[in-house]
């Protein structure tokens, strides 16, 4: 018999989580930064973290770690920030939210939403005072753009702030703020006489105070508040300086929106080993049920959004490290990898059947805090209009 000419040149079959071998299209870096985070959720994430989305805590002790690691603004250059790349950062997001997406969601926030701001629009003498602290997890910052009743129809927003000599008062609301409860510092946007600035509230200041918001069913393990503010006076100094407009808080959702299309394949991840290994382990009709036709095609189609989400992640890291990047193409891998992530986990937990709905396995806490991921940093619908507008040249949006 002969050999074929290609079978010496065949590759092993590839690590059922890496069927595409993207591991190989990694850097020595961006596998250090992976395998480091990988580490650090399984060793003090994994252990811990059912029990804290059970009762409802966020688990602050964490903070300090997540710090000495140099997760806090890891994408940002100088003022203690470690300035590494957007695809270290993102596969950092993987790793986070392979554990929970309400750890990652800290680590947006901080990074993408409080420091970013500061970073990109803010003074001097702000950035001095305040990223070296956050970037060591000394002080601890939340966003404040969604109201009660302004959601993706954020430029409409009541919150206002008046000039009154070297002082604005802030006035109104914000909703759905993570980190909100333990914040030291607020930015915060408000609708200003020449238009949308961003502001920074310190905890503290009077006529601020917050309030968290509890009986959530998902991202439990993660502080949501409600920020108020009632004739709060704040120096003039603290204006974001650097912006004006919606381009401001649009570019910093950005940020954010970007670690979120990452952040996703984490959880799409973490919901397709379990029920790999849950298939291949339960016995029924006296043979593992990963024989089973109809559980193989749900763990293809598990397998391979999961390569597609992490292949457009990839790309999209590679095109912002290269200044090449577009907001449309956030919106793009935002809209796609949650969504797929989403549906992963609904069929992981259909694989699990009556096992995938405690907390013994991590599959619905997963599901449960993708809903909300679905729909903040813009919602499913919103990211298909700017994709759509993209294409159509038509806007849905007026």
């Amino acid at each position: 018999m002969v050999e074929s000419p290609h079978a010496a040149h065949q590759a092993q079959m590839p690590v059922v989580t890496d069927l595409y071998n993207i591991d190989m299209m990694l850097s020595d870096e961006e596998r250090m930064v992976r395998d480091t985070v990988r580490k650090f959720v399984r060793e003090r994430i994994s252990p811990i973290i059912g029990e804290h989305f059970e009762a409802g805590t966020f688990p602050r002790q964490l903070i300090p770690e997540l710090a000495a690691l140099g997760l806090l603004g890891m994408h940002l250059d100088g003022y203690g920030c470690a300035g590494l790349s957007a695809v270290c950062y993102g596969l950092a997001c993987q790793e986070l939210e392979a554990g929970d997406s309400g750890i990652r969601s800290f680590i947006s926030v901080q990074g993408s939403l409080a420091m970013f701001p500061i970073f990109a629009f803010g003074s001097e003498e702000q950035k001095q005072l305040w990223l070296p602290r956050m970037a060591r997890g000394e002080a601890i910052g939340c966003f404040g753009l969604t109201e009660p009743d302004t959601g993706s129809d954020a430029a409409h927003m009541r919150t206002s702030a008046r000039r009154d000599g070297s002082s604005y008062i802030l006035n109104g609301s914000k909703m759905w703020i993570t980190n909100g409860g333990i914040a030291d510092l607020a930015v915060v946007w408000a609708q200003a006489e020449d238009g949308i600035r961003g502001f920074i509230v310190e905890r503290g200041t009077p006529g601020f105070s917050t309030s968290d918001i509890h009986r959530k069913l998902s991202l439990r393990a993660s502080i949501t508040s409600e920020l108020h503010f009632d004739d709060c006076r704040i120096p003039a100094t603290q204006m974001l300086p650097g912006v004006r407009g919606m381009r401001g808080p649009l570019s910093c959702l950005d940020e954010a929106r970007y670690g979120i299309a990452w952040g996703s394949t984490g959880a799409a991840r973490a919901c397709y080993e379990v029920a790999l290994e849950y298939a291949k382990s339960r016995i029924q009709f006296e043979r593992p049920i990963a024989g089973f036709q109809l559980v193989q095609q749900k763990l293809v189609g598990m397998a391979t959004e999961l390569v597609k989400a992490q292949l457009l992640s990839l790309q999209l890291g590679r095109l912002k490290d290269s200044g090449h990047i577009h907001p449309v193409q956030i919106s793009l891998a935002k809209r796609n990898n949650v969504r797929e992530a989403l549906h992963t986990a609904r069929e992981a937990r259909s694989i699990l059947g009556a096992n995938g709905i405690t907390l013994e396995y991590p599959i619905s806490r997963h599901m449960n805090n993708l809903e909300s991921v679905f729909t903040y940093e813009g919602t499913d619908d919103i990211h298909t209009l700017i994709v759509g507008q993209a294409i159509t040249g038509e806007s849905a949006f007026s």
